[in-house]
């Protein structure tokens, strides 16, 4: 049987300790051109981070899981949960994807394997991606997997030196049945 971790093109695993270096360079290049989001922070930040989240405990709807290529086995980003409404039944979703291995599907596959994790087996009706209107990308993205706009926070984000609104997108469990079919074992 296979692993519901595994796609054609990504199998989604723990964080480990060694991945801080792949997550600095992610953090270098976000994927947004002035998102300026974060401070820049020490390698020793990044390590630290890394095995944090390696020993987290693992019954928590909170998480990261690092993304990697199923056919070289190298790290090429990130995907998790970050924001949860447990008793709405809500959770907020992010992914990164290194500026090296973008357009290759690994984003979409990555999310889809989150979603249907989230929506099948820890019960959320709702996911929601919060995405800054000048990363046309992720946009695009989110819209292909089936999300639909449901908001725009006007000018919410201030990111290299002007405002920029944040997209809100969302997909209920029942849209992404559809659209995924989720049959089997």
């Amino acid at each position: 049987m296979a692993s519901s971790w595994n796609g054609e093109r990504v199998r989604l695993r723990a964080v480990e300790p060694e991945d801080w270096t792949a997550f600095l360079s992610f953090a270098d290049d976000d994927g947004t051109p002035g998102s300026g989001r974060e401070l820049p922070r020490s390698a020793e930040s990044h390590r630290a981070r890394a095995k944090e989240q390696a020993v987290a405990p693992g019954d928590d709807d909170l998480f990261r899981l690092a993304v990697e290529a199923t056919a070289s086995g190298e790290l090429v980003g990130m995907v998790g949960s970050h924001r949860t409404g447990r008793r709405s039944g809500w959770f907020e979703c992010e992914v990164t994807i290194g500026a090296e291995h973008r357009r290759r599907g690994y984003a979409a596959e990555a999310v889809s394997l989150l979603l249907r994790f989230m929506f099948a087996e820890r019960r959320y009706h709702k996911c929601l991606a919060a995405v800054l209107d000048h990363n046309r990308a992720s946009l695009a993205l989110f819209r292909r997997l089936g999300f639909t706009e449901e908001g725009r926070l006007r000018e919410h984000v201030f990111a290299a030196g002007r405002h920029h609104d944040l997209v809100l997108m969302g997909m209920l469990v029942d849209e992404f049945d559809r659209r995924h079919a989720t049959s089997g074992p």
